[in-house]
């Protein structure tokens, strides 16, 4: 209805005439101008204002109220909001509560309305009383405002967002659309489909469409005549239908359309921000015809709250595939496996089955990655899953574990069985491929552990089977083994090792030995001291210190092992400082593990502190596989203790990835010649020319070079004839406690006489 600029009365018992008196003959009452423009204001507003008396009937009604429900003034004097109105979904307990509190203050709600043509409206109803001077209630003013839009983002949005906020399932949430869109729009009934990567449809939501239609629908493909749902999601774009029985899109389902029971379908298909097609929504009607203005805005809506919800399921499927599964073999991997495998042993233990855990690992698998190529690599590791699977049945567990090792889990498979499933494996995996035009033979080696016999849980099952695994690998390879006594002897013995080796961090029992570093020219002044660590066990008696720290590199000890050593050695600094004991510094290993530590400079600097010690006290020896890692932390925090004062040796040069590039990228300032070189020295002229290049790259460079393994007169004689600067070795001393240290001190002699018998 166009707006009408025309004065309208006010309603009837609303006086015109001014508080003065009566107007003269032929003039308008005093103050009817302004009355009549509050009412011009009135009647042309966007809101719906309607005037009742006590009984509620109305009096009024402006010309908003008529553009919102489509009821002219006439046709509204004298009859009731609450039975006008209403409609098949509007809550009457909220139009009786605000019936009954009209007479006490004003109210408010949020109500679904239904329009004169049926179009349901919801409005925010504010309804406030009217008094006489006697305080009588007479009359009430209502105000609607159309919320209809609102409503939706509101209701719709916040709904739908905190569900995904909150992780609800996604076929929760696809019903949570369909029920809030069917209450905001009763007349229409709601269904989520989606498609999937071959182009066939799935039901996420319909919850109230017939459910034997969404069991038929199910699996149907999409395409250019495939009903309202899949003719939408084929050609990308809304398809509305407004009569299903005759429309040649629905005419090859007639058993669907008999068991569907609406006469319309209006399907828009539900997008990925990359164009792809992830579903459908779509509104069927009990009638013939097409949607209104409020279902384009709600479908609107929806899509985008629907493709979030999809992209959030994908994206969710993804990170289940990159947590689950191996990325280039797509088979599970350890976490997968795992469960998986603890689940299946549960099953093998109820019924009292046998189950094999074989243990697989490719026997040339570095030299292809070595020679061809990680790239070649990735494919050999590829085609080696693929052959696996292929081998295996149904009911068995392929995964891989990590890089070259795949574990395969049979149940109901005893140790005949697993031996000719272990041939049969070997057999195919020795089978010559193609790699980058070249055949490459691989083959690989199997270790067998037996549920029940060698293990109650897979954890044990993976690890006996992995030693029967290296036991195959170490009898030439290409082969199986089972998992045997001697085997679990070798691995108890190891537990109990690293049982101890925690026991001894936590209770002290470990020790440091010194063995000092002395001046090569004529003085042999005395220049430091190497802290190396002891471990005596009452069980395992004097255990090698390559054994004890190369488990604790293991275990993850190692950090905690640097730490003690570290405390320790500057603590001993400390006490011979203060006795006056003539040690000038004192040098302690580092792994490169605790290297790549960003904490490492701050403990060290706080460790000096509380012993009183400066940096220049402090040499830490890391071995060249730190150099490995100058693109990782670890240059920085080599960086940051060299920073600090403290000087850093590099162990064992020569022995692995000696380079001078290395040397000019690293902050270090003293190079140690392993003891190797200086062994073969007297024999080996390589020997000796490598002692001789070492030398002059540290003079050079600046870098101190420290000899180490000197035990003859002849390799010192060598040494001191070269300028190398600083040697170790038994020649002066064998390593010793603190205490039998400060006693060498006090006898040792220059060199060339005898050596003090506790230098050995």
């Amino acid at each position: 209805m166009s707006k009408s600029s025309q004065l309208q009365a006010p309603p009837e018992g609303v006086s015109t005439v001014a508080a003065d008196g009566a107007a003269a003959p032929g003039e308008r009452p005093a103050g009817f101008d302004e009355i009549h423009r509050l009412w011009l204001m009135v009647n042309e507003s966007d809101n719906a204002i309607i005037v009742a008396g006590a009984d509620t009937r109305i009096i009024h009604v402006n010309h908003g109220f008529t553009r919102m429900f489509g009821y002219e003034r006439a046709e509204m004097l004298g009859r009731k909001i609450s039975e006008t109105l209403v409609g098949p979904h509007t809550d009457m307990q909220t139009v009786q509560s605000v019936l009954q509190r009209l007479k006490l203050a004003g109210t408010h709600a949020d109500i679904l309305f239904y329009s004169k043509a049926g179009r349901p409206v919801w409005v925010s109803v504010v309804a406030n009383p009217m008094f006489d001077a006697k305080g009588e209630f007479t009359n009430v003013v209502g105000v609607f405002t159309d919320i209809t839009q609102t409503k939706m983002h509101e209701v719709l949005q916040h709904k739908v967002l905190d569900a995904m906020a909150h992780e609800r399932p996604m076929l929760d949430i696809m019903a949570l659309v369909c029920r809030e869109v069917e209450r905001i729009a009763p007349e229409v009934v709601a269904s989520i489909v989606a498609v999937d990567a071959d182009g066939h449809v799935q039901t996420l939501a319909a919850p109230n469409l017939p459910p034997q239609f969404c069991e038929a629908l199910d699996g149907m493909p999409i395409g250019p005549q495939a009903g309202s749902c899949g003719t939408s999601a084929w050609r990308k774009e809304p398809v509305l239908v407004t009569d299903i029985a005759s429309d040649p899109l629905w005419a090859p389902y007639p058993a669907l359309k008999a068991m569907l029971g609406f006469a319309a379908c209006w399907s828009s298909p539900i997008q990925a921000s990359d164009g792809r097609v992830l579903g459908t929504f779509a509104f069927y009607f009990r009638d013939k015809r097409g949607p209104d203005d409020l279902h384009r805005r709600l479908v609107d809506v929806s899509l985008h709250l629907c493709a979030l919800a999809l992209e959030r399921e994908e994206a969710r499927a993804h990170i289940h595939q990159l947590a689950f599964f191996d990325t280039l073999t797509g088979l599970p991997n350890r976490a997968m496996l795992r469960g998986r495998a603890e689940r299946t042993l549960v099953d093998m233990h109820r019924g009292g089955a046998p189950l094999a855990v074989l243990f697989i690992d490719l026997d040339r698998f570095k030299l292809v990655n070595d020679t061809q190529g990680h790239a070649a690599g990735d494919e050999l590791l590829r085609e080696m899953a693929q052959r696996l699977v292929a081998e295996v049945r149904g009911d068995d567990l392929i995964g891989r574990l990590a890089g070259d090792e795949f574990v395969a889990v049979l149940p109901h498979c005893g140790a005949e069985q697993a031996a000719l499933t272990a041939e049969r494996l070997l057999a195919v995996m020795a089978e010559p491929m193609a790699l980058g035009g070249i055949s490459v033979n691989s083959g690989a080696s199997v270790g067998i552990a037996m549920f029940p016999e060698d293990g109650q849980n897979i954890d044990t099952l993976l690890r006996h089977a992995d030693m029967a695994m290296y036991q195959a690998k170490n009898d030439g390879r290409g082969r199986m083994r089972f998992f045997s006594d001697e085997m679990n002897r070798i691995a108890q013995e190891r537990v109990a090792l690293e049982s101890a080796l925690r026991d001894a961090l936590r209770d002290g029992s470990l020790r440091l030995h010194y063995q000092p570093q002395m001046e090569c020219r004529a003085s042999h002044r005395l220049l430091g001291v190497e802290a190396l660590a002891r471990w005596t066990h009452p069980r395992f008696g004097e255990v090698a210190p390559l054994r004890f720290i190369a488990l604790a590199e293991e275990c993850g000890l190692i950090g905690k092992l640097g730490r003690w050593v570290l405390g320790e050695a500057c603590r001993q600094l400390a006490d011979w400082r203060s006795r006056g004991v003539p040690v000038p510094r004192v040098a302690v290993n580092v792994s490169p593990h605790d290297f790549r530590d960003p904490e490492l400079p701050a403990i060290i600097a706080a460790t000096l502190r509380a012993h009183g010690l400066t940096p220049a006290d402090l040499t830490l020896e890391m071995t060249e596989s730190v150099m490995l890692d100058t693109n990782s932390p670890a240059l920085a925090v080599l960086e940051e203790v060299h920073a600090l004062g403290v000087r850093l040796s590099l162990d064992d040069f020569g022995t692995g990835y000696s380079s001078l590039s290395y040397l000019h990228r690293l902050p270090i300032d003293e190079l140690k010649l392993d003891k190797s070189f200086v062994r073969d020295l007297a024999l080996n002229p390589v020997a000796q020319a490598l002692i001789n290049t070492v030398v002059r790259i540290g003079d050079s460079l600046s870098l101190t070079v420290v000899a180490e393994g000197v035990e003859t007169t002849q390799q010192h004689a060598f040494l001191a004839e070269r300028a190398c600067p600083v040697v170790q070795g038994f020649l002066f001393s064998r390593p010793l406690p603190a205490d039998e240290l400060e006693k060498w001190m006090q006898t040792s002699r220059p060199l060339g006489t005898a050596v003090p018998s506790i230098a050995g």
